[in-house]
Order: structure tokens, then C-alpha cells, then sequence
């Protein structure tokens, strides 16, 4: 899945594209309601894609959760991050078995599940591509 341009602004709530970058602010639209907005330096804010989650052994990209949720779901709605703690640390362990528990706080899930439900409302989750077999011809 590809996450480029896609950020997370900290005290703003749902997601935005960037747009366009100036000298001192970068202009950002939200995925929602389409409104356009600069952020400066002051705002803090991340790339969907330098974000991960910790496993056992590394740190899994966003985008690969974003794939195996995909694969899942059939490309539809996830459960609601408003779903109980219990259902969404189930529905986690069936996406990720291998998530550090201790490193990784419901609050965490809740935030990937709402992300990956955002990205589905407005049409940028599409199916993984399967990867072709080449066959030999004889």
C-alpha cells in the first residue's frame, strides 16, 4: 500500500494529504471534508509511512498492517475503534500475532484501526496486488 503524502497532524483529528510545500508552512487537505489548511513548523506531525509497529523481533511498516487488514477484510470496513478493549486486542492478534504487547498500547490499535477505516472511506485502500507466477513455456 502506498502512504505517500499521507500524514497524521498531532491535536488534529483524522488524516490529510499535503498538497503543496512552501518556504515556511506545508498546505495540507483533509481526507474528510476536503478542507485545505497550512501547517507550520509549530504543528508536529508524521508520514503515515515512517510509522510502525513493534513486533517481537523488528518494527512492522503501517503499510503492511494496512495490506494484511486488506486481505482480511476483502478491502471493506474494520472493526470500530470505538469497539470494545477486549475485541480490538483480539482483532489485533489476528492481524499481527507477533505485536509487542508491552510496547504496544490500546490506544496504538485504536489509532491504526480508525486510520486504515479513513483510508477505506475514501477509496485509497485497493486490494495488494498478487504477485504473478511466470510460467515457462516449453
Amino acid at each position: 500500500m502506498n502512504l505517500e503524502g499521507i500524514i497524521s497532524i498531532a491535536g488534529k483529528a483524522g488524516l490529510y494529504k499535503v498538497i503543496s510545500q512552501g518556504k515556511n508552512a506545508v498546505i495540507v487537505e483533509s481526507l474528510t471534508d476536503k478542507k485545505r489548511m497550512p501547517i507550520t513548523a509549530r504543528y508536529q506531525a508524521n508520514t503515515l509511512e515512517e510509522i510502525g509497529i513493534y513486533t517481537q523481533d523488528d518494527t512492522k511498516p503501517l503499510s503492511e498492517i494496512f495490506d494484511n487488514i486488506a486481505k482480511r477484510e476483502d478491502c471493506k470496513q474494520t472493526i470500530s475503534h470505538k469497539s470494545s478493549k477486549e475485541e480490538l486486542v483480539t482483532y489485533f492478534e489476528e492481524i499481527i500475532p507477533d505485536y509487542d504487547t508491552e510496547r504496544v498500547y490500546i490506544s496504538d490499535i485504536k489509532k491504526v484501526v480508525q486510520w486504515y477505516n479513513a483510508l477505506q472511506t475514501v477509496g485509497l485502500i485497493i486490494p495488494p496486488k498478487e504477485k504473478k507466477k511466470k510460467q515457462l513455456k516449453l
